[in-house]
């Protein structure tokens, strides 16, 4: 159980709100609460009221955020770049702790039912591209191409949520909830990137949940690899590579032409210099942070989350009582699952 100090930080820290901002906002001193935060006095049922007003939460969402396990998400998975500052991943570690919270608080409502199950191996024992085959066997997916990553992870059971990071150096995190878990993708990737992060996260729940291995991040990107890009079905296709066939792959497959690059190189169909070439040519045509084509791929939504709050209408309640089973403010429009378009494909009972 976590103090009530760590959840107050947590709750803080995902709203992006230092200790002067959360107490100009709430009205509570900010000597009261960094004695809070530090577990040197305990708040009254007052303070705590002005704190969740601040805070976007329900009433009596503060202590009852004691009884979740990990508030401090050190154990998160996250896909970052290593300039990513510590500020920002920290402030999204905590965003992803709370919507664990949240999202527990709603299972506790509804019964999720999915037609499928995010399975989960053993690193030592089970490497990543077998991990990313049994996966996709499992699933009974198609040998090619991945069509709309999302919907297949959502029919999994796992509660995909978008939001604006503020920056484009974090991609994704992703943790399980008891036996659910859950993935926060940031908005702003284009659509090839997210797919791989999808991928790259959905890597980490299956092979990371209980043990891990001297490389976890080689792991993820191993599974990511081989999950969208199986190696018996793309490997033909990627002898003589060249960089028009490289926008034609981009095409087919749905990945970045970097990471069809970095694909051909880990299957040994391109040398060292050969990939050297292809990095060379696309710096001086500046698609190294721009790939031509992603504009043009479909954009992946998730629909889990508000499918549940569906559910949850389809009883009777009102937005406002949704925004209660779920923790959130009343009137808050970041809530995802406040409902919106049914997916077909999934289906929520209970």
């Amino acid at each position: 159980m976590n103090s009530l100090g760590e959840v107050i930080e947590t709750a803080r820290r995902a709203c992006g709100m230092t200790q002067g901002q959360l107490a100009e906002q709430s009205g509570v001193t900010q000597a009261a609460l960094s004695r809070y935060e530090h577990d040197l006095r305990v708040p009254n049922d007052e303070s705590v009221a002005l704190l969740e007003r601040a805070l976007g939460l329900a009433s009596g969402a503060i202590r009852a955020i004691r009884a979740i396990e990990g508030a401090n998400a050190i154990d998160a998975h996250m896909r970052r770049q290593q300039t990513a500052q510590a500020t920002v991943w920290r402030q999204l570690e905590a965003r992803l702790n709370m919507y664990r919270f949240h999202t527990a608080s709603i299972l506790e409502e509804v019964s999720l039912t999915t037609t499928r199950t995010v399975p989960t191996f053993d690193p030592v024992v089970t490497d990543a591209e077998t991990a990313a085959r049994l996966c996709r066997m499992q699933w009974k997916m198609p040998s090619g191409p991945v069509r709309n990553l999302i919907r297949w992870v959502e029919a999994a059971g796992c509660i995909v949520i978008e939001e604006d990071f503020g920056t484009g150096r974090i991609d994704g995190l992703s943790q399980w909830i008891n036996d659910i878990p859950i993935m926060l993708l940031n908005v702003l990737s284009p659509p090839d990137r997210k797919r791989l992060t999808v991928a790259h996260e959905l890597g980490h729940l299956t092979m990371h949940r209980k043990e891990v291995s001297d490389d976890v991040e080689a792991d993820a990107n191993g599974f990511a690899a081989e999950f969208l890009m199986p190696a018996e079905v793309i490997r033909s296709q990627m002898r003589n590579l060249t960089v028009g066939k490289l926008h034609d792959l981009k095409r087919e497959w749905g990945v970045s032409m970097q990471a069809l690059i970095e694909r051909a190189f880990g299957l040994g169909l391109i040398s060292s210099s050969a990939r050297a070439d292809f990095y060379k040519t696309f710096s001086h045509r500046g698609w190294r942070k721009v790939e031509p084509l992603s504009d043009q791929m479909a954009v992946e939504r998730p629909e889990l989350a508000a499918h549940i709050g569906q559910t949850l209408r389809s009883r009777g309640l009102t937005d406002a009582e949704i925004a209660t089973v779920t923790r959130f403010a009343i009137g808050r429009s970041d809530n995802p699952f406040l409902p919106s378009r049914i997916a077909p494909h999934l289906r929520s009972v209970g």
